[in-house]
């Protein structure tokens, strides 16, 4: 795929082509984010305004037939893209772009037009012990279409900003390969949260908890577990051990939930401890 970047950015118009074209094919929207985010970690926001709006044109195009994901994900991959471009640190793109999937989580973007209750209705038609499970919901004084809103947004939101995180990596991947070799690797492997980048994100989820914006609990463990990611391939690099331990990383991390919740530990304890650093010294 750098054979790709290289030509969109041999110029400006064959980036813009190459960026609606993207969003415009269904399940190629994270290539035009990515493209999108190339530019303008290159160039800075506004040279790179004509490409992320020809990328968002198209995910606009999506919105309107339903699908908010493509612009959503545009969106925030781009101011993802500024905050590293200004601020060079990793964790400080993550936070932002934390905070502003959140934001979107609680403006309710995510929830499918008309509300949840005619999918509800239709799930229980559809089903005997969901209709039995919802009348339970309903018994028990929970409302269920504030449940399911709840549920549909945060996830689509945990999603999206997934998706916008990938596409951020796959653009500074390409940014190095072109004009930093083996800078993406450096810059990833020594990604971590500082204690205070750590506190930031404990007072968002509990903060998120005691004032109602559930969308923050929901995704303020998101930075610690891309911390708790690099920590792992930092670990593989430092002590050269085969890329397919990498691949049996990601398969663990991806089926398995006790995976998840030890590299949010290993996180963790990167962010006070500086593994990397003492793996280094070691060695």
């Amino acid at each position: 795929m750098l054979a790709l970047a290289r030509w969109l950015m041999r110029s400006t118009p064959y980036a813009i082509g190459g960026a609606a074209l993207a969003t415009l094919v269904p399940w190629l929207f994270w290539l035009g984010a990515a493209i999108a985010a190339l530019v303008t970690l290159r160039k800075g926001f506004a040279p790179a305004l004509p490409v992320i709006i020809a990328a968002a044109l198209p995910a606009g195009f999506w919105w309107s037939q339903g699908d908010v994901i493509p612009l959503a994900s545009v969106l925030l991959v781009t101011l993802m893209a500024v905050i590293l471009r200004e601020r060079m640190r990793w964790s400080e793109a993550l936070i932002v772009g934390t905070l502003a999937a959140a934001v979107m989580v609680q403006l309710g973007i995510f929830i499918p037009p008309g509300g949840t209750e005619l999918m509800l209705e239709q799930l229980r038609a559809s089903s005997t012990e969901i209709d039995r499970m919802l009348t339970e919901f309903a018994n028990q004084g929970i409302d269920a279409p504030t449940l399911a809103a709840m549920v549909i947004g945060g996830v689509t939101g945990l999603v999206v900003l997934l998706a916008a995180i990938a596409c951020l990596a796959l653009a500074r991947s390409w940014q190095a390969g072109l004009y930093n070799p083996g800078g993406f690797r450096e810059e990833f492997h020594a990604l971590r949260l500082s204690p205070k980048e750590l506190a930031v994100l404990v007072v968002l989820g509990v903060g998120g908890m005691v004032l109602g914006a559930h969308a923050l609990a929901m995704l303020a463990w998101i930075p610690l577990l891309v911390a708790g990611i690099a920590l792992v391939h930092g670990f593989i690099g430092i002590k050269g051990m085969n890329g397919l331990w990498l691949v049996a990383f990601y398969v663990l991390l991806i089926t398995t939930w006790p995976t998840i919740l030890i590299v949010l530990l290993l996180g963790l304890i990167d962010t006070f401890a500086n593994v990397r650093a003492r793996l280094a010294r070691s060695n």
